[in-house]
């Protein structure tokens, strides 16, 4: 009896080892194998901007340094690689690697566009504990499902202001102002509620537009109205505040697929590295822009208490609009309100 068990084990182990040998268990999936890649990253601000000095002094140098020459970043700023739709596409489709773009996903992916509804996030420090914590990863996460592509990090343009060729200092100045604003509808509606005639456009076709006199104005932080030299052609800048524009960068999932687990974390060093590194400088320029900008010769309005409740309290219908239109619109306004 007992040799008979003996026997009865021995052929259950070697059906097991027959069994396995021959692919009967499931084997894990295998991570990418390591291969020399070169990463291009897009962006429509121009070469000077914080955006581009934080990609060339820390993501750039922490990628190629850290991942031992197998990642190679090129960086294609003002536009080289398309404007800002273009190469936003380009990294959907897998053309290209990585992009900085603004909210220009936010028709198809309307969470995307929360950061900047009208006069929502306050400050610097509110926007980014927003935009850092979990309301900015409930929105990358609809960008990535939605979209396809991975959100590395969320880095920032800055407040919105406008600058014109004329004085704005009321809400009448706006009447018959011709501004062009991002062609997304919380921007035209925006201008059109302030009461301007809202002319959509790239942003690479905006200083030709000015100097052409074909728009009197236009709304940026101050850090593009310098960089972009907007500054020759335009004459006063209302400190309005009036919206919060983020950035994101963002890497195409095809791309990412293609790294090696220690690529990725790699990337994502680099990734945290410039946003960290971009917050601290874009905060920091804002008064070294406004002087240089006041040394051409541009004059700051800032507005008055009533003024810029005026500006606010005319943003009731965009908002009655959101909530109308999106189930999960109030609640999130009320969540980033709560942020601290």
């Amino acid at each position: 009896m007992k040799k008979l068990a003996i026997l009865a084990l021995s052929a259950v182990m070697g059906a097991s080892v027959l069994l396995a040998g021959c692919g009967g268990g499931t084997k894990p999936a295998e991570a990418p194998k390591e291969q020399n890649l070169t990463i291009k990253v897009a962006t429509y601000y121009a070469a000077d901007h914080p955006q581009n000095v934080a990609l060339r002094d820390k993501l750039k140098p922490i990628i190629e340094e850290k991942s031992k020459g197998t990642l190679k970043v090129e960086i294609f700023e003002n536009n080289k690689l398309g404007g800002e739709q273009q190469f936003y596409t380009g990294v959907r489709n897998g053309t290209i690697e990585m992009g900085v773009p603004g909210m220009i996903m936010q028709a198809d992916v309307p969470k995307m566009g929360v950061a900047e509804w009208p006069f929502l996030l306050k400050d610097w420090k509110h926007a980014k504990a927003v935009l850092t914590g979990p309301i900015g990863q409930e929105m990358a996460a609809d960008l990535e499902k939605t979209h396809g592509v991975k959100v590395l990090a969320w880095s920032v343009n800055g407040f919105r202001m406008f600058s014109t060729n004329r004085e704005v200092a009321k809400m009448e100045d706006f009447k018959g102002l011709r501004l062009r604003m991002p062609n997304t509808p919380v921007f035209v509606k925006m201008g059109q509620q302030l009461g301007a005639t809202v002319s959509p456009m790239p942003l690479s076709e905006v200083f030709t537009a000015m100097e052409q006199k074909v728009v009197d104005g236009q709304d940026n932080p101050i850090g593009v109205v310098r960089s972009s030299g907007f500054f020759e052609v335009q004459t006063h800048i209302l400190e309005s505040r009036h919206c919060f524009t983020p950035n994101v960068l963002i890497v195409s999932k095809k791309f990412w697929d293609k790294l090696s687990d220690n690529q990725k974390k790699v990337v994502e060093e680099g990734a945290k590295a410039y946003a960290d590194y971009q917050w601290e400088l874009s905060e920091k320029s804002y008064e070294s822009d406004k002087q240089f900008l006041m040394s051409k010769g541009m004059k700051f309005v800032t507005p008055s208490a009533a003024f810029s409740k005026q500006m606010e309290d005319a943003m009731k219908p965009v908002y009655d609009d959101y909530y109308s239109k999106y189930p999960w619109a109030k609640d999130m306004v009320e969540k980033v309100k709560a942020t601290k």
